[in-house]
């Protein structure tokens, strides 16, 4: 008889939604598919996204915006991110590197330490919250970007390092790493004015190395992300498209500009980064 009332009961329920309120919305995003002219939208964001990220970073400011206002869940957004935005930074970092600015044999020490991190970052992020980070990180920020505008040469010329690299790249590539899987917003600021004050490089080689150790915090925290099945793969591809030209484009620039290009962009996207996550963390 109890077979039969649990027999019943799965018929009368079948094809109905989740009552759970989280199931219901990860169903209804499963299935929702986006107006055509969303993909277009999302192809000039992750263009315009890549370019700014190639050069300076800060692309993320742009493409989470869009991908929440399409209306899909938030974890779904995040995990997105990461892939489009894996996208693009590989193709800049392929750019820095064809052109001599990256020496792989020098920067393993720094990846691993960044892999591990940001492992420990996503990992961590599952277990507590970041949001006491909110408030600190903007004011953080503000002081970085200040003190760059304040140094009109910072960056412009190499000079000699202040910290062995083995030891900047473990310390820097464990605390970076968990930040950025941890958090996240800022990371590439934070690579990039370490690289300047502590291993003496100009803003581009700080820009290239920046790159690629971004690169490796993200694909570590997408791997999380597509573990958890958090990528919708075809919002991902139409933005990751605009990413990889954009990309390719921006660390072109970067190249060719030098400092004169990227000091700007840089100040820019910091200060605007910095705006956001205030405003944020006062809502």
């Amino acid at each position: 008889m109890a077979g039969e009332k649990q027999t019943l009961a799965g018929r009368r329920n079948r094809g109905k939604l989740p009552s759970n309120p989280e199931l219901r919305i990860v169903t209804l995003h499963a299935v929702t598919e986006l107006a055509w002219w969303w993909y277009p939208a999302l192809f000039a964001t992750g263009l315009t996204a890549g370019f700014v990220d190639a050069v300076a970073g800060g692309g993320g400011l742009l493409t989470v915006p869009v991908l929440l206002a399409t209306g899909m869940d938030p974890k779904d957004a995040l995990g997105t991110n990461k892939f489009q935005s894996a996208c693009g930074t590989t193709v800049a970092t392929w750019h820095y590197a064809r052109h001599g600015l990256l020496q792989w044999a020098t920067l393993r020490g720094g990846l691993l330490a960044t892999l591990i991190g940001a492992l420990a970052g996503a990992w961590a992020v599952t277990q507590i919250s970041p949001d006491a980070l909110r408030p600190v990180i903007p004011v953080l920020l503000a002081a970085l970007a200040i003190y760059t505008w304040l140094k009109p040469d910072l960056g412009r010329d190499a000079r000699p390092s202040r910290l062995p690299r083995p030891v900047f790249a473990v310390t820097f590539g464990l605390c970076l790493g968990f930040y950025d899987g941890f958090f996240g917003p800022g990371t590439g600021t934070f690579w990039t004015v370490a690289c300047v004050l502590l291993l003496g490089l100009d803003l581009l080689a700080a820009t290239a190395y920046t790159k690629a150790m971004n690169l490796t915090s993200n694909l570590a925290s997408l791997a999380v992300f597509l573990a958890l099945g958090h990528v919708r793969f075809g919002v991902g591809l139409s933005m990751a498209a605009g990413q990889m030209l954009g990309g390719r484009l921006g660390a072109q620039v970067a190249v060719q500009g030098g400092v004169r290009i990227i000091r700007p962009i840089f100040l820019t996207m910091v200060l605007a980064l910095a705006a956001k996550l205030a405003w944020d963390s006062l809502r």
